[in-house]
């Protein structure tokens, strides 16, 4: 399908894309449009040819704060000095492997249309994990810090300037070079370069993050990354262990094309590690416990505290909701692909965890957004540590995990750069029917979730439609009242676009189902904002809410008429416009980043959409309901 993978890249390199991603793949952005998108020129350097410095530089010297072995997570100062002339397009880059060498490079521009880079330039080999320009240190162009390299006879002949930028490292393995450039990123040439240096300790557990195995909330699956191929332990309550599953993937197993290679296959690359998963067993519904997870070979994590949700069938549930995070630097930083939002909605919601009041979370889709540039997954993990160390992470795949060309998916665009679900069912093992069949339900408290794919066939005929109906006919209403549906890509949307943002034939395969079964909520991600619904189906309005004593919008399930769709995009990435003129089902929008809170009870669900900068609920509802006898 080779054919097919280049005509498709083509087209979506000279237009715009929605089904498979929610921003066209183009260069020709204003900084405005490029600022909106989070997306810098940086993103574009993908294998420039490096030119040739005009003249060497015998002063020039690149040093980081420490040539020691780096701890698990540093922010790293990086010193320039020897400078004879400062100028605004000099920049550093942060690289691993410590390899920037272009030997051995296919220089071929139209290799990596799926980035978004159409220049006929020659492209650099090895793509930095990040890069700062020179001029984040104000003094820099300035000349502040001057130091007099020759004298005669008391005169300074020779004079150079420097500066400092400061990156924020955490432990990926591999060992790690600051490498000087001038040019700018369109036309790189390399100065000079620090030493490598190493992590103190590549093996060291990391990352541990909780997923639920049922609906008993007896056990828990928690999964860490290390350098170590090892199995490993988790200790957890009053003396119990459990030993570690080990997998890893490799670029054999990322998928790409013999005419366009993947980024994930090439030039995105980074060695995963190892990833290692126990189940703790023995638990306690609704109960704290503490882990430790690693192994005296290696080393420890510290001592975690950890929450089990709720058995099904129980009076109460506290949970998250939200879709599209990604992660952002935590220095000034450019990387591949920026989801600005993330750091204050994460930082929102582990208030909300250290408080005790959350049971667990729900990431619907468009999880890290690495695309094919493997190491933003050990920072987007070490990002949501603070919230999946605690409690129970339960996510569902979007387009930015799964979709390419030739793969299976129903959508073939390039948004997974190559990884297609490898890395994100590594990484978030769920409750799933097998590899590559990620839907799966789970139960808590009285609530039943039924969490799809998007991008996995959903057709009349197909395995997974088959497996919807059959999850949502088997619920026991009595047990579980509440019956939340949950995927990445919405069937409900007034984002302001230019084409389509929703697939009729999705909707018109599963939501029939949605009605049949008497779902009461749908949870949506992909479209990045807010939005919440009347009782809708069809595109018409079928019941809408009354406002309770409070003012507070009341949907009243006791005539049931159809589901309320809410669209939760707003985890990070860049925010989205509405429609001037939004139709009729179109209750509540919110371009905001925040996620959604939930409280169900047997007969009452409470959702509340947060903005994560201000913490002020936006907007606000009930579902209610009798209890089922």
């Amino acid at each position: 399908m080779d054919f097919v993978l280049l005509f498709s890249l083509l087209l979506f390199s000279c237009s715009f894309i929605y089904l498979g991603s929610s921003y066209p793949i183009t260069t020709n952005y204003s900084k405005d449009e490029l600022d909106r998108l989070g997306i810098s020129q940086f993103r574009y350097i993908n294998r420039r040819s490096l030119a040739s410095c005009n003249k060497r530089n015998p002063y020039l010297a690149v040093n980081i704060s420490s040539n020691s072995p780096l701890p698990d997570e540093v922010n790293v100062t990086v010193t320039v000095s020897g400078v004879r002339s400062p100028d605004k397009s000099d920049w550093i880059a942060m690289i691993s492997p410590s390899n920037s060498s272009v030997k051995g490079c296919l220089l071929n521009s139209v290799y990596y249309i799926q980035t978004g880079d159409l220049s006929n330039l020659p492209l650099l080999c090895h793509y930095p994990v990040k890069a700062q320009y020179m001029s984040e240190d104000p003094s820099y162009l300035t000349c502040g810090k001057k130091e007099c390299r020759k004298r005669l006879a008391g005169k300074c002949l020779v004079e150079t300037c420097g500066g400092t930028v400061t990156f924020h490292v955490i432990n990926f393995r591999t060992d790690v070079e600051f490498v000087f450039f001038a040019g700018g990123f369109d036309t790189p040439c390399v100065l000079g370069r620090s030493d490598p240096v190493p992590f103190a300790n590549p093996s060291m557990p990391l990352n541990g993050h909780l997923s639920s195995l049922d609906s008993t909330a007896t056990s828990m699956r928690l999964t860490w990354v290390s350098g170590d191929s090892n199995p490993q332990l988790v200790q957890y309550g009053e003396g119990k262990t459990a030993t570690s599953q080990v997998a890893t993937f490799t670029q054999a197993d990322m998928c790409s094309s013999s005419l366009l290679p993947s980024p994930a296959k090439d030039f995105g690359w980074h060695d995963p590690g190892y990833i290692h998963s126990a189940v703790m067993t023995g638990l306690q519904p609704s109960q704290t416990y503490y882990y430790r997870y690693g192994s005296d070979l290696v080393g420890w994590s510290s001592r975690i505290e950890f929450k089990t949700p709720p058995a099904a069938g129980s009076e109460e549930l506290h949970f998250l909701i939200y879709g599209d995070m990604g992660k952002a630097p935590l220095d000034p930083s450019v990387e591949h692909y920026i989801q600005p939002g993330s750091i204050s909605v994460v930082a929102a919601m582990a208030k909300e965890i250290g408080a005790g009041s959350v049971d667990s979370i729900f990431h619907i889709g468009d999880i890290s957004y690495a695309t094919g540039f493997l190491v933003e997954w050990d920072y987007f993990l070490h990002l949501i540590t603070p919230l999946a160390s605690h409690v129970s992470y339960m996510t569902a795949i979007g387009n930015h995990e799964r979709d390419y060309v030739d793969s299976g998916s129903v959508y073939i665009t390039p948004d997974s750069g190559g990884e297609c679900g490898v890395a994100y069912e590594s990484y978030f093992p769920m409750p799933t029917v097998s590899e590559d069949k990620p839907w799966y339900s789970i139960e808590q408290a009285s609530v039943h979730f039924t969490v799809i794919s998007t991008e996995h066939d959903w057709t009349s005929n197909s395995e997974q439609n088959q497996w919807i109906q059959n999850d949502l006919s088997s619920v026991d209403r009595t047990r579980t009242p509440w019956l939340i549906f949950a995927g990445h890509r919405p069937m409900y949307s007034s984002y302001s676009s230019i084409l389509p943002n929703v697939d009729a034939k999705f909707v018109k395969s599963v939501e029939p189902l949605l009605l049949t079964y008497k779902v009461d909520l749908v949870f949506f991600g992909h479209v990045h904002n807010y939005e919440r619904t009347c009782a809708v189906y069809g595109g018409e309005c079928k019941g809408m809410p009354k406002k309770d004593k409070n003012g507070v919008d009341t949907y009243d399930n006791s005539n049931y008429t159809a589901p309320v769709h809410v669209v939760v995009g707003t985890g990070g990435f860049v925010l989205d416009s509405f429609s001037h003129n939004p139709k009729s089902w179109s209750l509540s929008r919110f371009s905001e980043f925040g996620y959604a809170r939930v409280h169900a009870t047997r007969n009452d669900l409470l959702l509340e959409f947060l903005s994560s900068n201000t913490t002020e609920v936006l907007d606000r509802f009930h579902i209610i309901k009798p209890e089922a006898k």
